[in-house]
């Protein structure tokens, strides 16, 4: 398994981009002031996007797994690359998500926890319904976690 960080053509992995967030003028919002990050393990299974929100804040954008990938741990070993990596450089890793019975348990389990609500974010800022589980997302559920590098594993289940 290797991560690597992707400076240009970060539109070639558009397919996995859009798995996480599924209009493109929305991925076009953060792609280039954002840092990606790819995880390869016999070819690329997962991406990562995060960009600087100032005041010590590193922001989660995008994070996506191949489907036939997903459940054997390489978002959970994304996500611990990146707050290894940054440890040093911020105090708080932040991620933007719906209110989904998929992704809230996801980021719980990796220790963030929730810390406000940008209501009517999907409904006002999406061109189409943004449906997950059967639910359609309105506002979007922001959690934090501390970005202390102390809780890197890199599991990986094959």
């Amino acid at each position: 398994m290797q991560i690597t960080e992707i400076a240009k053509n970060k539109k070639d992995f558009l397919p996995l981009l859009l798995l996480a967030d599924e209009q493109e003028s929305m991925v076009d919002l953060y792609l280039d002031r954002g840092r990606m990050f790819v995880l390869d393990d016999g070819g690329v299974k997962a991406e990562c996007v995060v960009t600087d929100e100032g005041e010590g804040i590193l922001e989660i954008k995008n994070i996506a797994t191949e489907p036939n990938s997903q459940g054997k741990g390489y978002a959970r070993a994304l996500l611990e690359f990146v707050e290894e990596k940054f440890r040093e450089e911020y105090t708080t890793l932040q991620v933007g998500t719906g209110d989904s019975p998929l992704t809230i348990p996801f980021y719980e389990k990796c220790g963030f926890t929730r810390h406000h609500v940008i209501k009517d974010f999907f409904t006002k800022n999406y061109d189409h319904p943004i449906i997950e589980c059967g639910v359609q997302l309105v506002d979007m559920i922001v959690l934090r976690k501390k970005c202390d590098g102390k809780t890197v594993k890199l599991h990986v289940k094959k």
